[in-house]
């Protein structure tokens, strides 16, 4: 029996101000409790117009998860590693490490960074850094639908990205009054995020606006389902997250994510004591650029 996946959740993500100071703005595109969203522990668009050249961001520390980062307009990084619009990183922190994400210079930015959770066998997994660039992410344009697939298999369309937790992250555009399905597998939590325009979800036809987030149900039966998607009238470009839920508890504090109030007090103990790397120092097998 075919299932056909529906949103059953919708929601506008405030702006917030964001922690770079004036012109950084943050929306919380997750929302709810983790066993709702697992295996995403939190994703933020943050947007940053920069009116100065004062260095902005710093080195800091991650562990026992990975970011999952897309970045949709503008340049982040530092001389070890610089990002621009289009490109994607999957760092796993794993063991723990230490990150730098700076911003120079007068600038504009659009970020999406996604928080992770890694299955509890792969926790403290060597940390690595996976970077998949703009013009070599798989795509695809047919009939008025360009999809871009920056992890996992979709539309016949496969990411060169390693995966420890199974997961589809698409950047999707679609002209307008266009019509398109997808098929996901059936058991992945996944959600919508609108970046342009309005987009019908289903064969309910639930309407997400340009910021809104629609979370799809799902189901248990280890198969594939339809997402069936529609533009609106000026079109349409959003994000779909989809991952395989790990069923895990976990214990997240500040910049780290643990499966008991132990690991976290042992994280903190480390970064104190100088005994975590930057990730540009991780052997160069741990580096991946596609």
């Amino acid at each position: 029996m075919k299932i056909n996946r529906k949103i059953n959740r919708v929601y506008t993500p405030e702006i917030q101000p964001g922690f770079l100071g004036a012109g950084h703005t943050a929306r919380p595109v997750i929302q709810g409790s983790f066993a709702d969203s697992d295996p995403f522990i939190l994703l933020m668009d943050d947007v940053l117009d920069k009116k100065d050249d004062e260095p902005a961001g710093g080195p800091h520390p991650h562990a026992g998860f990975e970011t999952v980062s897309l970045l949709l307009e503008g340049e982040i990084g530092d001389e070890y590693h610089k990002m621009k619009a289009g490109d994607f990183q999957m760092m796993t922190a794993g063991s723990g490490i230490i990150h730098t994400e700076t911003i120079e210079n007068k600038t504009k930015m659009r970020l999406l960074q996604l928080w992770l959770n890694l299955p509890k066998k792969n926790r403290w997994a060597t940390p690595r850094v996976q970077d998949l660039l703009n013009e070599h992410v798989p795509s695809d344009i047919q009939d008025g639908v360009k999809l871009k697939i920056y992890s996992g298999s979709l539309a016949g369309l496969t990411s060169p990205v390693k995966n420890y937790t199974p997961l589809i992250i698409a950047e999707i555009e679609m002209e307008k009054d266009k019509e398109h399905t997808v098929e996901i597998p059936a058991n992945f939590n996944g959600f919508l995020y609108v970046l342009n325009g309005e987009l019908r979800v289903g064969e309910d036809q639930q309407l997400l606006k340009e910021n809104q987030v629609g979370w799809l149900n799902i189901s248990g039966e280890d198969q594939l389902s339809e997402l069936k998607l529609k533009s609106g009238s000026a079109g349409t470009h959003f994000v779909l997250y989809a991952g395989q839920p790990q069923g895990e508890p976990i214990v997240s504090h500040g910049p780290f994510i643990g499966d008991s109030s132990e690991d976290i007090l042992r994280l903190y103990q480390e970064y104190r004591q100088g005994k975590m790397r930057h990730i540009s120092s991780v052997p160069e097998e741990q580096k991946m650029k596609f």
